[in-house]
């Protein structure tokens, strides 16, 4: 399990950002973080895969206090980040993408099993290279594969629909439910999207650095009936 503690952050210049967030990531559970633009969300992220510090507070993982690392240690102790914009790496293969993300060769059965949970084609992309040929959706699903290629336990990831289309967005949601069916993983997912919300084990509203609301997917019927309130996050342009 993975516990955030009266997670505190500021800005350089002394802005509060997150002001005492708290919950923990459990494996098997997808828990959908989402609320208003500019409420600390990202930021939360960032301080769990250890891109931040938090000014005060504590990351208990697996019974070992965390909050000191950094990016690589967590990596290496099993958290993995996909960020919202992938990046593209010319000159590489997926195949040496996955396998740098992995430290280790891959064999073709690992492979496959990595490929069918992100819902792509071993033999159509394990040698396509890392390029802007690729498209949105496609590169969306490979930062995805190299997160599980590090058999990563807590997958973060920041607003994943972003700029893809709905063919990709649709296989997005299978992945995740995908994913959860394993019970390897504890996931936490920053959108605003409803059809993620809606396979939310838990949803966590956060608005001014603070926790709002939380519950099931049973909330959504009150975040819809508040759309139009001043911090309502719900998004259905996908």
């Amino acid at each position: 399990m993975l516990t955030l503690k009266d997670i505190h952050w500021q800005l350089p210049g002394g802005e509060e950002i997150l002001k005492g967030i708290s919950f923990s990531l459990e494996p098997g559970k997808l828990k959908v973080i989402t609320g208003p633009n500019g409420s600390g969300k990202t930021s939360l992220a960032k301080i769990i895969a250890g891109l931040e510090t938090p000014t005060s507070g504590t990351i208990d993982m697996d019974g070992t206090d965390i909050t000191g690392w950094d990016i690589t240690e967590r990596a290496k102790a099993g958290i993995g980040f996909a960020f919202q914009q992938p990046v593209s790496f010319k000159g590489l293969t997926v195949r040496n993408l996955l396998e740098i993300a992995a430290g280790r060769h891959l064999d073709e059965d690992t492979l496959c099993y990595i490929f069918e949970h992100v819902g792509l084609c071993f033999g159509e992309y394990i040698d396509r290279h890392m390029d802007d040929k690729l498209s949105g959706g496609e590169r969306k699903r490979i930062e995805i594969a190299t997160v599980l290629a590090r058999d990563a336990k807590y997958l973060v990831f920041d607003e994943p629909e972003a700029g893809i289309d709905l063919w990709s967005f649709s296989n997005l949601i299978n992945t995740f439910q995908r994913l959860k069916e394993t019970g390897k993983h504890a996931m936490m997912v920053i959108s605003h999207q409803e059809r993620i919300l809606e396979i939310a084990d838990e949803i966590i509203v956060v608005a001014d650095g603070q926790v709002r609301t939380s519950g099931t997917s049973d909330i959504l019927p009150q975040l819809l009936a508040d759309e139009k309130g001043p911090w309502c996050p719900l998004r259905k342009d996908v």
